[in-house]
């Protein structure tokens, strides 16, 4: 049987939709999979089980890139048809059955298991390969807990001050990791870049991985961390399905519909709804609790 899964362009949203694609792998062993998405989160799924295809489509004007996805899946007659995307696709295509997201209250894990029925809903994975793992052996070597730092997001509304992620690394590794080393993570180009460099100029000492890694990479890398902090962010969201502990820093967004969704997260919130409001003793106390928990 051929299942089709067509997920988000933006790299946080795909990130909550990979355990329903896991739970699918679950059910169905026999199974193999197309998943369609954008190019900026198409590394997701690279070491994804069982994948047959991926197809990359980038938005183009009139939502013609629609018209493309559809030529390329409609000669398959799919068992399942999974649109997280809430497009017309799947009701274009020859299916025996069909799930289409839409909008529903609750956090977007809620909102995605209700297309399957599933309770409770099944929590985000992140699929490395052997290569990354030992890539991330190289660049994040044993031998202490490592802090991971996440001072990035895709708008300035969602990043909390640099000097605040400054701030709250001393007071950890101070207080509950002892000696800890920071390792500092961001997307490529230069809008990221700029975001990340006052923490790296203030750590001189950091893992600088910012720009340089596939998404599967970040991954390994992040799965070695003792805790991540950052921005509402794909990085986040990446972090939470590694399995790390990780503390989501939020503002303006909703923290009740995107915070990080994993085996062990928390969030800080700000009291104001701007990241100015989200004080260091607040996040630090947010940080101690996750680690003790």
């Amino acid at each position: 049987m051929r299942i089709l899964f067509v997920t988000s362009s933006r790299i946080g949203d795909a990130v909550l939709s990979t355990g329903l694609l896991d739970h699918l792998l679950r059910q169905y062993p026999d199974a193999r999979f197309t998943v369609a998405c954008g190019p900026v989160a198409a590394g997701l799924f690279s070491h994804m089980p069982r994948l047959e295809r991926l197809i990359v489509f980038d938005k183009r004007r009139y939502a013609r890139h629609w018209l493309g996805l559809w030529w390329q899946c409609v000669f398959t007659r799919w068992a399942l048809v999974v649109d997280i995307r809430a497009s017309a696709l799947s009701w274009l295509l020859p299916t025996w059955r069909r799930a289409v997201m839409r909008k529903r209250p609750g956090h977007k894990t809620v909102q995605l298991a209700a297309l399957l029925n599933l309770v409770p809903p099944p929590l985000p994975v992140a699929w490395t390969g052997p290569e990354d793992r030992a890539k991330a052996a190289t660049l994040v070597p044993a031998g202490g807990p490592v802090i991971a730092l996440g001072p990035t997001a895709n708008w300035a509304g969602k990043v909390w001050p640099a000097e605040r992620f400054i701030a709250l690394f001393h007071a950890l590794r101070a207080g509950a990791l002892p000696g800890a080393r920071v390792m500092v993570l961001a997307g490529p180009g230069a809008y990221e870049q700029g975001l990340a460099q006052p923490v790296l100029d203030a750590l001189p000492e950091a893992i600088n991985l910012c720009g340089t890694l596939s998404l599967s990479e970040a991954a390994a890398c992040l799965a070695r961390a003792a805790i991540f902090i950052g921005n509402d962010s794909g990085l986040m969201h990446l972090a939470a399905a590694t399995g790390t502990p990780t503390l989501g820093l939020f503002g303006p967004t909703p923290a009740d519909e995107y915070g990080p969704a994993g085996r062990a997260t928390a969030i800080a919130r700000s009291t104001d709804a701007t990241m100015a409001g989200l004080p260091v003793a607040a996040a630090l106390a947010a940080a101690e609790r996750l680690l003790a928990g």
